[in-house]
């Protein structure tokens, strides 16, 4: 089961990972929400992460913290 979040809205949003590639070649993992759950979803929050919202919209983010 992918991690979920949700956020004060009562909306549920699920965390998904990927790698992508920069511009001079170096491969990071990103981390992003979706309000589904597609490849790339992750059951557990990775380590020295929080989540914390956007004011405005409400979508979750994570954070290093």
């Amino acid at each position: 089961m992918a991690f979920s979040h949700v956020n004060s809205k009562g909306q549920t949003y699920y965390l998904h990972s990927r790698e992508v590639t920069l511009k001079g070649g170096r491969l990071q993992r990103i981390y992003f929400f979706a309000k589904e759950v597609k490849d790339g979803a992750i059951d557990e929050m990775p380590e020295g992460y929080i989540v914390v919202e956007n004011t405005r919209t409400g979508l979750p983010i994570l954070k290093k913290g």
